[in-house]
Parts: structure tokens; sequence; C-alpha cells
């Protein structure tokens, strides 16, 4: 709002200005032509001769000055009729016509009436008050000095916070004078503490009753400057300044005061200590007196105890006596029966011992019977298959001879090659062998079939089964 305030006043002016210029150039222009006029009098035949027969002087241009003043006074009054009130502050109305406005105006924008309302600012924020006890030569700060009750002058420094309050600012405006920190609060404050001063003596002033003072002298400046519309927050009292000779004599008795109050108060130490040494004396002997009553209580004690103790010592003696020899019966007991158990342990170990092997002879007599048999039945089906087939002889000799023989081919018949009684005397011999190593252990021998042809040249084969664990897959 302040920037459109300055705005139209800017165009206002603007705008009185251009009338200004206007008239001022037509009378500049006037003046110039009627100058060259009276200089070309002289001779008819001049230029300005010519240009005044033939066009008159202008008007000047009256009516365009006027219309753009006219104009030039609707932002200038437009601009006079916007207020602004800034944050802290309060202001009022005051009329040309009616005087003071009872209104507060807050902060913010407000609209008057141009050339017919005033606006008038008050601040708002707490405002100090200040007094000082001496006067100094730099300052123009007011000297407040009071009267005791003895008479003696004390210099006061008061500090006083305040604020107006804003919905009377129309009758602060109105009745008091202004400053009203200066012309009505000083007052107050002074008068205040003149009054109260003398009814305390100066000491108590200065140090019992000050608060006392303080808090008198508030409540009341308080109460006057409220029915002013005067807010007041606090009234503080910094300082007290004493006279210089009572300052002094107060000095010497204060110190004399401490002197006295020094003395009386060792004296008390003294007097305690006395007191304590005789409380320390009392306790001692007390103590003592205590200590030798327990003494020969204690010995007293000691004496029933032993003559009680005499009483119970035999007793207890055999009690000990036969509690060892039965101590020594369990003991006994006990051994024996540890010894008992161990021998029964032992037997039973024994028995369990003997039961494991006869166990485990069982079970490999079951084991060798289940194999034997096994073995057995195996023999017995590989006889009867190579009664079936006699040519497996010679597959199964390759097979385990495979790592040390080479294969030949020969031929079916075998009548001319010399390989045949080779292989017959050692099939003969190898079949007398295993018959006699089976006959003593239990084995079974294959013979050669008594049906066979006996003009057929092929050599007899004959299987033994050896003892050995089966294969597995």
């Amino acid at each position: 709002m302040l920037a459109l305030k300055f705005l139209f006043m800017i165009f206002g002016l603007g705008l009185f200005s251009a009338a200004v210029i206007v008239v001022a150039y037509d009378v500049y222009m006037a003046a110039r032509l009627r100058w060259l006029l009276e200089q070309a009098s002289a001779d008819p035949a001049s230029p300005a001769k010519r240009l005044e027969s033939s066009r008159p002087f202008g008007p000047v241009r009256w009516r365009l000055a006027r219309q753009l003043a006219i104009a030039g006074i609707v932002p200038v009054l437009l601009s006079l009729s916007i207020a602004v009130v800034p944050d802290g502050s309060a202001g009022i109305r005051v009329s040309e016509l009616f005087g003071a406005r009872p209104a507060t105006l807050y902060p913010g924008v407000h609209l008057l009436i141009p050339l017919v309302d005033t606006l008038v600012l008050y601040d708002t924020r707490e405002q100090v008050y200040t007094t000082v006890a001496t006067a100094a030569p730099k300052t123009d700060t007011e000297v407040l000095t009071v009267q005791a009750r003895e008479g003696l002058n004390l210099g006061l420094a008061v500090s006083v916070r305040y604020r107006l309050d804003p919905s009377r600012l129309s009758s602060i405006h109105q009745n008091l004078p202004q400053p009203v920190g200066e012309q009505v609060v000083g007052p107050v404050v002074s008068s205040t503490y003149r009054q109260l001063a003398p009814n305390y003596e100066t000491r108590e002033i200065f140090a019992i009753k000050r608060e006392e003072l303080r808090s008198k002298a508030a409540d009341a400046i308080k109460t006057r400057l409220a029915g002013d519309g005067i807010i007041v927050r606090e009234v503080l009292l910094r300082d007290i300044q004493l006279p210089a000779e009572y300052a002094r004599g107060l000095e010497g008795l204060l110190l004399k005061e401490q002197e006295n109050e020094r003395l009386g108060t060792e004296q008390e130490i003294k007097g305690k200590e006395v007191r304590i040494a005789e409380l320390e004396a009392e306790a001692q002997k007390a103590r003592d007196v205590k200590a030798a009553e327990a003494q020969a209580q204690v010995r007293v004690l000691q004496a029933k105890a032993e003559s009680d103790a005499m009483q119970y010592t035999l007793p207890l003696k055999q009690k000990q006596i036969e509690q060892t020899k039965l101590e020594a019966q369990a003991r006994k007991e006990a051994t024996l029966q540890n010894a008992e158990a161990a021998a029964q342990a032992k037997i039973i170990d024994s028995k369990a011992e003997l039961e494991r092997q006869k166990n485990l002879s069982d079970a490999e007599a079951n084991r060798i019977r289940v194999t034997a048999a096994a073995d057995a039945e195996r023999m017995k089906f590989e006889a009867t298959v190579l009664k079936q087939n006699p040519m497996l002889i010679q597959k199964i000799i390759a097979e385990r001879l495979s790592d040390k023989l080479q294969i030949m081919m020969v031929p079916m018949d075998g009548k001319n090659f010399f390989a045949s009684d080779v292989m017959r005397s050692a099939f003969s011999n190898g079949n007398s062998n295993a018959n006699g190593k089976d006959n003593g252990n239990g084995g079974t021998t294959a013979a050669p079939n008594s049906d066979d042809d006996s003009d057929d040249p092929a050599p007899v084969a004959t299987a033994t089964a050896q003892h050995k664990p089966p294969k597995r897959p």
C-alpha cells in the first residue's frame, strides 16, 4: 500500500508539473516572438513583419493546463487518503472539523478524508523511564533525590517500564502533555518516591525495607498512571546513593558492628568449646562406668557358664565315646557291605563275560555252518551246470587265468594239435589234486560224463569248487 500511495503521489505531481510546463512554454514562446518583432520593427520587409501580418499570436493553453492540474489533484487526494500504521504503533484520526476521533487505528492500512483528517501515531511498545542517583556530566537523565525521616537527602536510581494503552489513545492525545514519558511518567515517579521516603529511616531504605519501599511505590505509580491510560509493567529500584558523611559514618558503624558480631561469635564459640569439653568428660566417665559394669557382668556370666559346663561335661564325654563307637561300627558294616557288593559285581561281570563269549562262539559256529552250506549249495549248482555244459570249464579257466595266459584259436577235433595232449595231462593232474583236497575238506568233484563218445578227441575237464567268499556285484 505504501508503494501505491507513493505511485499516486508521483503521478499527481507529474500532472501538476506537466500543467506548469505547458503554461511556461506558451508564455516563453509568446515573449520570444514579441522580442523578435520589436527587433524587426524598423524593417517592414523583414520576415518577422511578414509573420505578424500573416498569423496573430496564439493564446496561452490555459484550458489544457487546467485539465492537467485537475487530473493531478485526483491521485494526490488518493495518496493523502491512504494511511499506513507501522508495527509497534497505533494511531488516531484528528479531524479539522471534529477534533480527535475515538476509534484507534491499529497497525495496517486505513483510509482518511484528504485535507480533513490527520493521522497521529503513538508508540505502543514498552518504554523505559530512568532516573539516576547522582548527576553525570554527559547525560541529561533526571536526578531523583528524596528525603528520609532524618532529613538526609538520598539519591535513587529508578527504572519504570511502561506502555501506552492503545484503546485510550484518544484520551491521551486530548488530555496528556507530550511527550508522555517526560511530562507525565517522570513527575508521577518522582512525587511518589518523595511521598513515601519520609516514612522510613535512611538505614531502612538502604538495607532493611528497601523492597517494601519499592513495592509500595510500584503499586502507587501503577494506580496513578492507569487512570491516564498508561500501563506500568515493572518498577525497579536500581541504586541508592547515600550522603558522603553518612556513608562514612555508616561504614564505621558497620565495621564496629561487624567487630562486635565477630567478638560475640568468638565468645559463643569458646563457650561451646567449653561445653563440648564438659560433655565429653561426662560421656567418658559414663563410658568407663558402663565398661566396668559390663566387665563385672561378663566375669559373673563366665563363672556361671563354667559351672554349668562342668555339670554337663561328663555326660557329654560319654555321649562322645558312644558316638565314636557307633561310627566305627557303622564304618565296619559299610566296609563289609562294600566288599560284598564288589564280589557280587565281579561275579556278575564274569558271568556276563562267559555269556558273551558263548554267544560269540555260537554266532561264529552258526556263521561257519551257514557259510559252508552256502558254499556247498553253490558248488553243487556249479557242478550241475558244468555237467550240462562241459565247455564252461575252459571259459572259467580262461577267466581265472586271463591276466597270465594268451588266447589261441585251435581246431575242434584237436587230433593234429600238440596242445591237446598238454591240456589233457594238465586237466588230469588238476582233477586228481582237486579230488584229494575236496575229499578231505568236504568238496565236490565233477567227473566227465560216461555217456560221452569215446572217440571224441576233446579233453576231459574237471571242475574243482574252491572255498572262497562270493563276489559282490
